[in-house]
């Protein structure tokens, strides 16, 4: 019984990852595919190839990327990003999107440095990720303090503290290892 009870447990950490990744990989790749894919297979019909969708948003992407370089064009673009930044609701929405979008990919990226934070009164410390250094700009009481991100164990979740810069020690960690560690428990420690 042992035996089969080992080897049950052997092939749940073995293949159930592969099938998670897999999956999530397939549901991703579907999600962009069908972004622009459903509307070119009616006329493509049999020609058409699985991916064609994601190359289309792609190069649309780039497109419009190139567009908003341009004199006239990016001066539309602006005007809309102008328009939709002060549209009531619509603002908040869009303005969140724009800056979390920014904080991945932009020239002010976020979560580039990974922090360790002192829990006050506990000697309990965590992870996290400046995303912030200009919190006095939003509150003047706070012009000490920096904003940290604490994702959540097992979630793409977490809570953002606002903390003050002698409370939290700047780590010489990769971003995506930190990430990596705080989202596993602190598992991927161990295969170090």
């Amino acid at each position: 019984m042992k035996f089969l009870l080992k080897n049950f447990l052997n092939g749940v950490l073995t293949i159930v990852p592969i099938i998670l990744a897999v999956y999530v990989f397939y549901k991703v790749f579907s999600f962009f595919d069908g972004l622009l894919g459903k509307y070119l297979k009616p006329y493509l019909q049999d020609s058409y190839i699985p991916g064609i969708g994601i190359l289309c948003t792609v190069m649309l992407i780039t497109f419009l990327g190139w567009l908003s370089t341009q004199y006239i064009s990016g001066r539309i673009i602006k005007l809309i990003d102008r328009l939709l930044e002060n549209i009531p609701f619509i603002k908040t929405v869009y303005s969140v999107i724009k800056d979390t979008i920014a904080s991945f990919v932009g020239e002010k990226r976020s979560f580039s440095k990974v922090v360790l934070v002192q829990l006050p009164n506990t000697g309990m410390k965590c992870i996290g990720f400046i995303t912030s250094e200009e919190v006095g700009k939003f509150l003047d009481p706070l012009k000490d303090h920096v904003a940290v991100y604490i994702p959540q164990t097992f979630q793409v979740a977490g809570i953002t503290c606002l903390v003050p810069k002698e409370q939290i020690q700047v780590l010489d960690v990769k971003p995506e290892d930190a990430m990596k560690f705080v989202l596993s428990g602190g598992m991927t420690a161990a295969k170090k």
